[in-house]
């Protein structure tokens, strides 16, 4: 089915969802003495206004409208396509792209940002910002989901750190269609700490997102392909970067900071320079490490982000790089993908040359041509900021880490034997406000993580960024983990961790500052919205 054939499906689901916000409302009021968070957000105006006792530094209106681009030659492509505009304070703060991209946006820790989501689309949906430690009922939750012509008003400081964090739709059930269909961009946020480095900046300083996305012959998103797809997660034949198919990116001789974004519904990224030069990454999801570390190639999982520092100054002009993702073993994750086989050869044919499409092939991801020289004297600090590690002295519960289970079984996609719902948390969900939490997602380190169901899952927890305290394989040589490993990185604050196939990851959560209900889902897209996905309740 193609994508643009959809909006009759996507009107039915806003119907759908507007029946689950009116059951949500009908919460018992004993439920709702336990759990405040538990009710919809016209009833509580959650988003309904701007508040008058909030005085915000920059103001932006963002709608969320079906637009049409240029893609490839010939027609162009229908999205659906945010729209950004700066209401007050600076107007370089959003960036309009030119692709199907959302704006993106730049702020500065410690603003105070009031934003107008308008929801002019075909759909309920909602936005989530990933990485942002915001107030819950800011978060993005689907519970909040507005229909067409409503606005939800989001208001919150800026409190992170500087990082490269990204925004993406969050609708229940219809995430991974609505986030493929256009609606995400990046969220870049910068501090004193960082200013304060001798860091390319400026065209310098480049924000890459990378997305497979599959194309009909009239150049029209495909999103289809039924339980399987679902089951393994899509997977496209096209490699977008920026929204820009055979992506090239003319540099100077010199240093350059490149922000990697796996904004990818499932497929997972082993990314490496062609010519074998390492490679030195600066930052992860929750802003910069100490210092910087250097990595044979990047596994780059949906919903990660990596700073890398890449010195082009010793090239000649006229050098071309190839950023390429080399081929890996994903475990029990299929070779699923490509369905409908839309694609053609040549330009089109993707990576795969008009093949169908597996998760851990060898392909071009980028190319780097050196077209202008300059002179300069870049060197990366030896020291990029400091980071307080967490022990497991901080921890509330160090002695009984809470266990999340991931598991794929009977067309069913869970998280400690349980699917999805609103309205279900449970006691083991509940966290005490202002705690540090020790953590573990299981897969199939105890139990049964062998088979077509053993897959890789990005985990993703909303809120604060954590730390990875440690990984443990049943079995290092076995399940892929072996091949993509030395491609991790753990050090620093992050928001999602790859858990490959038989792997245990433990982490310390913090959950400052904020009660309500926050998420914790898998990042495969497709996952989520088949229920991997599940609230915790701060109090």
């Amino acid at each position: 089915m193609l994508f643009v054939d959809q909006e009759i499906i996507m009107q039915n689901d806003v119907n759908i969802q507007r029946r689950k916000l009116l059951k949500l409302a009908g919460v018992s009021a004993a439920a709702l003495a336990t759990f405040p968070g538990l009710i919809n957000a016209k009833t509580m105006r959650v988003g309904n206004h701007a508040s008058l006792d909030f005085t915000p530094d920059v103001e932006i209106r963002l709608t969320g409208e079906v637009s049409y681009v240029p893609i490839f030659d010939g027609p162009q492509t229908r999205v659906w396509k945010v729209k950004g505009k700066v209401l007050k304070g600076n107007k370089s703060v959003v960036t309009n792209e030119g692709s199907y991209l959302a704006p993106t946006i730049r702020l500065h820790k410690g603003q105070k940002v009031r934003i107008y989501l308008k929801n002019e689309l075909p759909s309920a949906t909602i936005l989530h910002w990933h990485g942002l430690h915001v107030p819950a009922k800011m978060d993005g939750n689907p519970m909040y989901a507005i229909g067409n012509g409503e606005t939800f008003v989001y208001e919150f400081e800026i409190l992170n750190r500087a990082g490269t964090y990204w925004y993406h739709a969050h609708t229940h059930s219809l995430t991974a269609k609505h986030v493929y269909s256009g609606l995400a961009g990046f969220f870049i946020v910068s501090d004193d700490e960082e200013q304060a480095l001798n860091l390319p900046r400026g065209e310098f300083d480049v924000p890459l997102v990378i997305q497979d996305r599959n194309f009909d012959q009239q150049n029209q998103l495909k999103y289809d392909g039924g339980m399987m797809m679902k089951m393994h997660g899509f997977l496209g034949e096209q490699i977008l970067v920026n929204g820009t198919p055979e992506f090239e990116l003319p540099v100077a001789t010199r240093a350059y900071r490149l922000r990697l974004l796996n904004g990818s519904n499932s497929r997972i990224y082993k990314l490496a320079w062609d010519d074998g030069t390492p490679i030195q990454v600066i930052g992860t999801d929750g802003g910069l490490l100490e210092q910087a570390e250097t990595l044979p190639y990047l596994t780059l999982a949906p919903a990660e982000r990596r700073e890398i520092w890449v010195d082009f100054s010793d090239k000649k002009i006229g050098t071309e790089i190839t950023l390429r993702s080399l081929e890996f073993s994903s475990g029990g994750m299929g070779m699923m993908g490509g369905m409908g086989g839309g694609m053609r050869g040549g330009r089109r044919g993707g990576m795969m040359g008009g093949r169908r499409s597996h998760s851990g092939e060898d392909f071009t991801v980028l190319k780097v041509r050196v077209s202008k020289k300059v002179s300069g004297n870049d060197i990366l600090p030896k020291r990029l900021s400091k980071i307080k590690a967490l022990t497991l002295a901080d921890a509330a519960n160090p002695q009984s880490a809470r266990r999340i289970t991931l598991s794929m079984r009977h067309m069913s996609a869970l998280l400690n034997g349980r699917s999805y719902k609103m309205n279900d948390i449970r006691e083991d969900e509940i966290v005490p406000v202002n705690t540090v939490q020790l953590m573990e997602f299981d897969n199939g380190f105890h139990g049964m993580g062998g088979g077509m169901m053993g897959m890789p899952h990005p985990m993703h927890l909303h809120g604060e960024q954590f730390q990875v305290v440690k990984r443990e394989v049943r079995n290092k040589s076995g399940r892929g983990y072996a091949s993509v490993s030395a491609g991790f990185l753990d050090k620093g604050w992050k928001d999602t961790v790859l858990v490959m196939p038989g792997e245990k990851v433990t982490l310390l959560k913090p959950f400052n500052d904020f009660t309500g209900i926050f998420m914790y889902h898998c990042h495969n897209l497709e996952h989520e919205d088949m229920g991997m996905m599940r609230d915790l309740l701060v109090k």
